[in-house]
């Protein structure tokens, strides 16, 4: 007899309505079908996420903890990031407007040099240029390839310090997505390991419904190994390709300003 009848057999004994008449025997009937309702929804409680979570082992639920705190941080680089580099694009399309549009130069620096709060990538990289151009001609420098090596290499320094702000935290997502599933299937491993070794020594009959909930609060966790690796693999593409756009903007930049210094020196010593 299963757990649910003798319950139920039980009760109905209690209850003096286990006579062999038919009205006896639709009470049993009836009781029978109200435990095993009441024994379901027991099982279906206990086999809810949050409380397997609980009941889970102190590995495990470290474990489970170390997964939600690398999703939590990796949502908030992920909308960081994205706030960055759409405020990034936004003002170096800005300031590209502005230095095509046929103004001059040396407004072009008083303005943007000063604005250091809504500056650009862009603009840093032609601040440092159009400074250290200023700085060498104001000194008489003659030799115009000298000069112009050190306009590049002020801006390359600034374009070092851009790519290194731009690409600040994101490879933190890359860790995350390598090695999230790893962590949780770490979790999964220990978990099911916990849940055969409390089998093999417990004296009862092994079946599905004393495996189930062990194996599944060890599954949760390769499940949140998952949840935090995807997203933070989809970010890690997606603003690489952006930074990676936008460098190739800044390095275009870069060579034209040259050629327009080159150009200026020519003119100013013919």
């Amino acid at each position: 007899m299963s757990v649910e009848n003798f319950m139920a057999h039980s009760f109905a004994q209690s209850v003096g309505q286990t006579d062999g008449s038919p009205d006896g025997l639709a009470a049993e009937n009836l009781s029978n079908e109200a435990v095993a309702n009441a024994a379901h929804a027991a099982v279906a409680d206990n086999m809810s996420i949050i409380s397997l979570i609980m009941e889970a082992s102190l590995t495990v639920q470290f474990v489970m903890l170390l997964l939600f705190l690398a999703s939590l941080f990796s949502w908030s680089i992920i909308f960081s990031k994205s706030l960055q580099i759409r405020r990034e694009r936004a003002l170096t399309k800005k300031f590209e407007e502005e230095f095509w549009s046929g103004g001059s130069m040396q407004s072009l620096y008083n303005h943007w040099g000063a604005e250091t709060s809504k500056a650009s990538g862009m603009s840093e990289i032609f601040v440092a240029g159009y400074r250290e151009y200023q700085r060498l001609t104001e000194r008489g420098y003659a030799n115009n390839n000298d000069l112009l090596d050190a306009v590049q290499r002020a801006m390359r320094v600034e374009l070092s310090r851009e790519i290194e702000h731009l690409e600040s935290q994101i490879p933190f997502l890359a860790t995350v997505g390598s090695t999230s599933p790893y962590v949780g299937l770490f979790g999964t491993v220990w978990g099911i390991m916990n849940s055969f070794i409390s089998l093999g020594s417990s004296t009862q009959q092994a079946t599905i419904a004393s495996v189930a909930p062990g194996i599944a609060e060890a599954l949760i966790a390769t499940a949140m190994g998952l949840f935090a690796a995807i997203p933070a693999v989809i970010a890690y593409n997606r603003y690489s390709n952006e930074v990676e756009k936008l460098v190739g903007k800044y390095e275009i930049f870069m060579e034209e300003f040259v050629s327009i210094v080159n150009r200026q020196l020519v003119i100013e010593k013919s």
